[in-house]
């Protein structure tokens, strides 16, 4: 019962984090974020002026379009697979693989059906 009880804790928000996951509990990433039908759903893990963590989930069909941040980001799929295209370039991931997006480069991510992924942006000049 107890730990069941622990996990309801993590899903609650604290006012104060602005929709972050509360601080200091442990929590299951692939709990926290749900598959909607036809959509993008992204929740944020902690948010900071210097980059953010979020955790997203993705119906089939659905993926990102192309961009161009001016920050790295980090990509990790942590549910199913996905396509990550850097510069025109392929690169396949599934469950536990991850890349690194770097800033100023176009990029989008096309889905191999329903995945899950972290995306961890650092906002920093480039190197």
């Amino acid at each position: 019962m107890a730990k069941s009880l622990k996990k309801a804790t993590a899903l609650k928000k604290n006012p104060a984090d602005k929709g972050e996951l509360e601080k200091a509990v442990s929590h299951i990433i692939l709990e926290i974020i749900e598959y909607v039908p036809n959509s993008v759903v992204i929740k944020t893990i902690i948010k900071k002026s210097t980059g953010n963590i979020s955790v997203m989930s993705f119906d089939s069909g659905e993926g990102l379009t192309e961009k161009i941040s001016p920050f790295d980001s980090y990509a990790q799929i942590i549910e199913g697979e996905a396509e990550v295209i850097i510069d025109k370039v392929s690169h396949k991931l599934k469950s536990g693989d991850g890349i690194i997006i770097p800033a100023l480069l176009p990029n989008h991510i096309k889905p191999n059906g329903r995945f899950k992924m972290i995306q961890t942006i650092i906002k920093s000049a480039t190197d």
